[in-house]
């Protein structure tokens, strides 16, 4: 049985820096590394990389992101939530060198987009719940406010990364090299951090749990949380990955400044709209999931009008719409989650939720390949089709299977 550590003595160091903060730092950088590769999309593409290969290297982190999420909780619960994180935060800084290895060819860049995956998912399962129990652990915290803490430290490092990474690489020199070395940077800073963070879990000997959590059978969990889960990150692939070479050639010699653009508007939107959010959340029904999939369905619409007239200014529009959609669907969804999990599965629970969310940032490849049977508008309606239906069932469930039934 998993148990909570006592808490750690005021120092001179605890009391002056919340004990949060150096777990958040680790989960930033964590996405910083993730999601730092998404606005050079275009430039590798103007090397010579296809358009398939490009969007194939962007999902290749979900081999290594899905297992991860999976057995990352498991490990934590085993080992303690610090030690985990830290060999995380290690990955996510490997893979930066890996990744400024890339102009040697294409097998670095993915094998350092699957470092990162693991990375990311190490951050998503163990550090949002380390930083939660944290939060729990101060008496002065919200219940949520751990959960809203991780989802935005998280959401931050995705959006403030690509922006810094695009930047680099469209003014600055080295524009294969000098972005991931700046993370490398930031990594290091991150592994001494984590490790003047609080262990918040004693270690267990119990073996690392391959099986899902009972709660992932849940039924609210099944016909609420999972139809809405992909479109977490669905929504952040089809805004700052499939949008910007929809009109690269409208933007011509500014298309990496465009693609960053899309990334930081998408992602800054996602910021943004987290603390309406969380008031629009209730207990008795999925009014905040809902709430996320109408604009997801509004994005996707839009999505549409502009691969059909190839308008930067409609996609622009579009991906801040999806981002919109990404801060309300993540936080709604991590909030009905916790609702229903066991204290001793959270963990491997939030595993399993981002591993559901980060399917959905297959879509760019799998438009990619389809797009010689259908055009691009075509592809985006049938995807706009499938998040009404998803929409639609969640609706159905709002009001039941409630955790208080």
């Amino acid at each position: 049985m998993t148990t909570t550590a006592d808490p750690l003595p005021d120092t001179p160091e605890t009391t002056t820096r919340p004990a949060w903060f150096p777990a958040a730092a680790a989960v930033f950088a964590a996405g910083w590394g993730g999601n730092q590769f998404t606005p050079l999309l275009v430039m590798y593409h103007a090397a010579g990389y296809s358009a398939f290969t490009v969007d194939a290297l962007l999902g290749a982190y979900v081999v290594g992101l899905v297992p991860g999420l999976l057995l990352s909780g498991g490990l934590s619960n085993r080992y303690g939530r610090r030690p985990v994180m830290f060999a995380g935060t290690v990955l996510s800084l490997l893979a930066s060198v890996l990744l400024a290895l890339g102009p040697a060819g294409a097998g670095w860049i993915a094998a350092g987009r699957f470092l990162s995956g693991i990375a990311v998912a190490v951050a998503m399962a163990v550090g949002s719940t380390w930083i939660k129990e944290l939060a729990d652990a101060d008496p002065y915290s919200a219940a949520d406010t751990g959960t809203r803490r991780a989802a935005l430290c998280l959401t931050l490092g995705l959006g403030i990364g690509p922006g810094v990474a695009g930047a680099l690489a469209q003014w600055g020199p080295w524009p294969m090299v000098l972005p991931y070395l700046v993370h490398i940077g930031l990594a290091l800073v991150s592994l001494l951090a984590v490790t003047r963070s609080p262990e918040t879990l004693a270690v267990r000997t119990g073996s690392v749990r391959a099986a899902l959590p009972a709660t992932a059978r849940h039924p609210r969990f099944r016909r609420v949380i999972l139809p809405a889960a992909p479109w977490i990150f669905g929504s952040c692939g089809v805004a700052y990955a499939i949008l910007p070479q929809l009109v690269e050639h409208q933007t011509g010699s500014w298309a990496l400044a465009y693609s960053t653009l899309l990334t930081v508007c998408a992602i800054g939107a996602g910021v943004g709209i987290q603390p309406i959010a969380k008031r629009v959340d209730r207990a008795t029904s999925a009014r905040a999931v809902l709430t996320g999939m109408a604009v997801l369905c509004v994005g996707l619409v839009l999505s549409v009008f502009a691969a059909a007239e190839e308008s930067p200014w409609i996609a622009l529009g579009a991906a801040v719409v999806l981002g919109a959609a990404y801060g309300i669907v993540v936080v709604s969804g991590l909030l009905e989650l916790q609702r229903l999990a066991r204290p001793d599965e959270i963990a491997e629970l939030t595993g399993v939720y981002y591993a559901l969310a980060y399917v959905g940032f297959l879509l760019p490849s799998l438009l990619a390949a389809l797009n010689a049977v259908a055009g691009y508008p075509v592809l985006l309606a049938c995807v706009a089709l499938v998040a009404i239906a998803g929409t639609l069932v969640v609706t159905r469930h709002s009001r039941r299977h409630l955790p208080q039934d």
